[in-house]
C-alpha cells in the first residue's frame, strides 16, 4: 500500500500514553498511532450531535477508562421509571409530559448503550477479550 510520510510532534505526555498502549497491545508506537488515527476516522456517520459527542473521544481513552465506559449502566431508578412508563403506556396511555419524560429517559438509555458498544469495540480493536462484558450483562 502506498503511504504518505507525515511528521508529527507529540507532547511528551501524549507520546508516553501512546507508547504504553503500544506496549500493552504488543505493537510499535507507529502501529498504535496508525490504529488510533484509523479509529478516530471510523466514526459512524449521521449520529445526532449529542451522541456523536458522547462517542467521539472514546478511542483516545486509556484502556482502564474504556473498561469503565463499557460497563456503565443506566441507574436502576431510571430503568424502573422506563419500565413503569412503558407499562402505563400499554395500559392507559401517557400524558404529554409522561411521553416527554419517557423520550428523555430513552435518549439517556440510548446514549449509555452507544457509549458501551463503542467502548467495547475500541477495546476489542486494541486486542482485548471483551466477552467478559457479555457475562457482566447476564448477571
Amino acid at each position: 500500500m502506498a503511504a504518505h510520510v507525515v511528521t508529527v510532534n507529540l507532547p511528551i505526555p501524549l507520546y508516553e500514553r501512546l507508547a504504553r498502549r503500544a506496549t500493552n497491545t504488543h505493537r510499535t508506537v507507529e502501529a498504535e498511532l496508525l490504529n488510533t488515527v484509523a479509529m478516530a476516522l471510523d466514526e459512524p456517520g449521521e449520529l445526532p450531535p449529542d451522541l456523536a459527542e458522547a462517542t467521539s473521544a472514546l478511542n483516545l481513552l486509556e484502556d482502564a477508562d474504556l473498561w469503565r465506559a463499557a460497563r456503565q449502566r443506566l441507574a436502576p431508578v431510571r430503568a424502573t421509571e422506563i419500565e413503569e412508563l412503558h407499562l402505563k403506556r400499554q395500559r392507559d396511555g401517557l400524558s404529554e409530559s409522561e411521553g416527554e419524560a419517557l423520550a428523555a429517559l430513552m435518549k439517556e438509555y440510548s446514549r449509555i448503550m452507544l457509549v458501551r458498544a463503542r467502548a467495547a469495540a475500541v477495546l476489542k480493536h486494541r486486542g482485548h477479550d471483551v466477552s467478559v462484558l457479555l457475562q457482566d450483562d447476564e448477571q
